[in-house]
């Protein structure tokens, strides 16, 4: 996943989300699919980054809800359908209404689930009862992927088949074995693992994400540098929390 929340996308310009798009496909070379992101408030502006990044050679494109527009139930329809139609690579729907300010009804993804070129959706709304009701509409052309790191097993449970993950930038073993094992029958485990990071989770999260998953990194030396303004370096008690969190649960396996 290239272009995401975490990676601060919004601060950038659009020369910056070309420039990291063709580092990231040209660093994986094909040996696994790419999602890039290319969501934007205008559908125009939308339109044009998809068609680029599908002809960059992206396996997928994450489009998120028009935000601060706060389109209606038409308007979103017409603007996932709009920028569906414009490309030749499946999309996901990104539904993160926290951060938005606006959702995806549940009527506007079944309608949307149904076009040839929608491939699943990003949930990350935090709703269970939400979750619940698209959950009717998973089908072998459309998935429900997890947006939230501390619902991976709830999900799932409802028929998700994954998760587009803040916490596996630290653990991502971690965040493969809970996902694996819920897919292949391991319950147990998978509901172990769940609860066993959920306190890492939970610190991952304590301020606006990416600041505390860049702290974190930064914290195992991985040395990914600070956010870019407005969002600045975490405050202190919450750095410290964050800290104890890591010490208690080894991420070791990164």
């Amino acid at each position: 996943m290239a272009l995401g929340t975490t990676g601060e996308s919004s601060t950038m310009t659009h020369e910056e989300d070309d420039a990291i798009a063709q580092c990231v496909l040209d660093t994986v070379a094909g040996r696994i699919p790419v999602i890039v992101g290319s969501g934007s408030n205008s559908t125009q502006t939308a339109i044009a980054k998809s068609k680029q990044y599908a002809q960059m050679g992206a396996d997928g494109l994450l489009v998120v809800t028009p935000y601060y527009n706060k389109a209606n139930d038409t308007g979103m329809i017409r603007h996932f359908e709009s920028v569906a139609d414009a490309v030749d690579i499946p999309i996901t729907l990104y539904n993160i209404p926290g951060r938005t300010g606006c959702a995806l009804a549940p009527k506007v993804v079944d309608r949307l689930s149904r076009h040839p070129n929608i491939g699943s959706i990003k949930e990350a709304s935090g709703d269970i009862g939400y979750v619940a009701k698209i959950a009717r509409y998973v089908s072998d052309g459309f998935a429900l992927i997890s947006g939230n790191d501390n619902m991976i097993v709830p999900l799932m449970s409802l028929g998700g088949t994954g998760v587009i993950s803040v916490f596996a930038n630290i653990c991502p073993a971690i965040c493969k074995d809970i996902t694996n094992s819920w897919l292949t029958g391991d319950v147990e485990r998978a509901k172990r693992l769940q609860l066993d990071y959920l306190t890492l989770i939970d610190a991952l999260f304590i301020e606006v994400n990416p600041i505390p998953i860049k702290e974190a990194m930064n914290m195992l030396d991985m040395d990914v540098g600070g956010c870019r303004m407005p969002l600045c370096e975490m405050a202190e008690e919450n750095r410290a929390k964050l800290r104890q969190a890591m010490e208690v649960l080894s991420c070791a396996s990164r």
